[in-house]
């Protein structure tokens, strides 16, 4: 009989020392500190979705392709997808604002996802035709990593540094009008954006036609 007991005990001893291994174990795990050289960068990703509710694959499937341009900022960034579903296309429209600078492109196509890999590399592009400029203003060490990038395809035109060549100045006569008659001398002058002061604020603004369809008002803060 003692025999058996001390059988049962050694046994219980296993057991116990086992369960108490994987607890410890499991505790280390959870309070490994965070290193912050595996992600040193975090992008906080708001999807928008209009006319249409985002899946959650669209959505996991966006922020694995922002992850790939995530390095490139280097500090906490803020980005804005916005999706929208029309009867014939689909759009993306990504919005960074970084250290100053919006970095914005859109892209068109029968789906969602075709348009979120036009709306990427179209940025990526916008940022190798400026490569010098911007370069000054993001993180050094991943910008060649990210003009590189093989999924991006160039042209000879792309691939040049665009110069801001200036080659024309015009000076223009403000005076008071309405939203609706800016709207219409633009028109009339075949222009696509027209700069006018506001009859009922008193201020400066700006009159566009959007690509997708009907006008923009762009309105100056001044800080």
């Amino acid at each position: 009989m003692l025999e058996k007991i001390e059988k049962f005990c050694q046994k219980l001893k296993k057991t116990l020392y086992k369960s108490v291994k994987v607890c410890y174990n499991e505790v280390v795990r959870r309070e490994k500190p965070f290193n912050h050289q595996e992600r040193s960068v975090r992008m906080n990703i708001t999807i928008i979705g209009r006319k249409c509710t985002p899946r959650e694959n669209f959505k996991k499937r966006a922020e694995k392709k922002l992850a790939k341009i995530e390095k490139f900022f280097g500090s906490d960034i803020d980005v804005k997808l916005t999706a929208t579903v029309e009867k014939t296309s689909q759009t993306v429209e990504i919005t960074i604002m970084h250290k100053g600078l919006i970095f914005r492109s859109q892209g068109k196509a029968v789906n969602l996802d075709d348009a979120l890999d036009i709306c990427v590399d179209a940025l990526v592009r916008q940022i190798r035709k400026n490569k010098t400029r911007v370069a000054k203003r993001l993180r050094e060490g991943n910008f060649d990593e990210l003009i590189a990038t093989p999924e991006v395809t160039e042209t000879t035109e792309e691939a040049e540094e665009l110069h801001f060549d200036v080659v024309r100045r015009k000076t223009i006569a403000l005076k008071p009008q309405t939203l609706e008659d800016a709207i219409l001398q633009m028109n009339l002058l075949g222009h696509k954006f027209f700069v006018f002061q506001n009859a009922e604020s008193d201020e400066m603004e700006v009159v566009y036609a959007r690509e997708d369809g009907g006008y923009g008002l762009i309105i100056p803060e001044f800080k």
